[in-house]
């Protein structure tokens, strides 16, 4: 286990003193925690009660918060034709069909989402070994197998989110930077949670949120009263 500083160390012993908090003071403590040399990214992490061997109990999408997350994503787009000169339009990364499932298939993954228009599914589907494990693989669910490659890429880069529960039932995402005013910190957890809230499966009686918690790249996590 790598030794932690000593000002992670004071850092924890405050979180820890402070319990469980509202979403207003915890970003306000949260903000004290910004005493780094870079802006740091703000997390949240969600623990919930579904089975992730249930495929109706399995969270994932993607959505837009209000104040984006501080940085524009890097969007890769499989198109052709007038859908491909869209996706550049609206400022992908990289555009391409053939040429591009072979770049990805040699190996270069230096993305943060792959989008695909409807037709492109064949091509792209033999890439879910490489895509797949890196949470990277075009999805309907995920609104990023879309006919409207440009709307999607430009949502993106102003700063969309994808979510997806692990195998223990908990969710990650991140949800802006230190740098942010607290009320723009505030309102992008605020959506972010009643998203994820508004995700229930119906399948689920019992408690569906089970814990949240916040923190910054280099910070101890923050727990939030429910």
């Amino acid at each position: 286990m790598a030794k932690k500083s000593k000002r992670y160390l004071a850092l924890l012993k405050k979180a820890e003193a402070a319990g469980e908090l509202k979403l207003d003071d915890a970003v306000k403590v949260l903000k004290e925690f910004n005493n780094t040399g870079f802006d740091q990214t703000i997390e949240i992490h969600m623990h919930l009660g579904v089975d992730s061997t249930q495929a109706d109990q399995i969270i994932r999408g993607a959505i837009g918060l209000p104040h984006g997350i501080g940085r524009e994503l890097r969007v890769v787009v499989f198109a052709k034709g007038d859908l491909a000169a869209a996706a550049e339009d609206a400022g992908a990364m990289e555009v391409g069909a053939e040429d591009l499932a072979k770049k990805i298939n040699d190996g270069w993954t230096d993305f943060d989402v792959c989008v695909a228009s409807p037709d492109m599914m064949g091509l792209v589907g033999p890439l879910g070994k490489v895509l797949g494990p890196r949470g990277l693989m075009p999805s309907p669910r995920a609104g990023t197998v879309t006919p409207d490659v440009g709307r999607v890429v430009a949502e993106y880069k102003a700063g969309k989110v994808e979510f997806r529960n692990d195998d223990g039932g908990n969710l990650h995402a991140v949800v802006g930077r230190l740098s942010f005013e607290p009320n723009q910190i505030v309102e992008n957890l605020r959506d972010f949670i009643a998203h994820i809230e508004s995700l229930k499966p119906i399948s689920i009686k019992g408690t569906y949120i089970h814990g949240i918690s916040i923190c910054a790249a280099m910070s101890p996590g923050l727990r939030i009263a429910l």
